[in-house]
């Protein structure tokens, strides 16, 4: 695995918005952002039902070991409130692709600067730490929310894996994938600037 990526001190901070590496210390946040909208609830997300948060980060945790993941908690930084969580994952080294994704916040901070803060951090660690080439985001082929926030991020729509996963339901999903590729990363961090300045006005 690169090395730089799973230092266990990678601290990324930008408008009051942290992500530290996810610990089972976060425990108790995760499950009061859960409840924050109740967030179990919606079929087409990875947030798990609050009874559920340990085995939750108990397998992210799993996954980072493995390789295949490196998961992150997001924070406010002034009151230390945990907000949600998003990771890397589906880590392709010998290509150098990482996604985006097991992402989820209360709904409090729905529609707020978060999202696209957090976008644009891992995105910047991606490509200018990592040396990415490729970064995707993938959602369910009915998380229309979820659709446009990505496109809202200047990503480019690959297409759509049929019968591709499981949701928490059981039923089974269609996939919409999406890619930023390095050369294109100069204009879409530009872009997330130019959308965060507009949030704080």
């Amino acid at each position: 695995m690169h090395a730089d990526l799973f230092q266990e001190d990678i601290k990324l901070s930008l408008n009051n918005v942290l992500l530290v590496p996810l610990s089972y210390e976060h425990e108790q946040g995760l499950i009061e952002a859960t409840k924050d909208g109740e967030l179990w609830n919606l079929r087409i997300t990875s947030a798990p039902h609050y009874s559920n948060v340990k085995s939750y980060i108990e397998t992210a945790l799993k996954q980072k070991a493995e390789g295949s993941r490196f998961p992150f908690v997001v924070i406010e930084e002034s009151t230390g409130k945990i907000l949600g969580t998003s990771s890397y994952h589906d880590i392709l080294m010998d290509v150098g692709r990482y996604e985006i994704g097991y992402t989820w916040y209360a709904q409090s901070v729905q529609r707020t600067h978060v999202n696209t803060t957090c976008k644009l951090l891992l995105l910047e660690y991606a490509f200018e730490r990592l040396d990415a080439l490729t970064v995707g985001l993938r959602t369910d082929q009915f998380n229309f929310k979820s659709q446009r926030a990505i496109e809202r991020l200047g990503a480019k729509k690959d297409g759509v894996i049929r019968g591709h996963a499981l949701r928490k339901d059981g039923t089974i999903r269609d996939t919409v994938m999406y890619s930023i590729i390095k050369g294109e990363w100069s204009n879409v961090k530009a872009h997330l600037q130019d959308l965060l300045a507009s949030h704080s006005k």
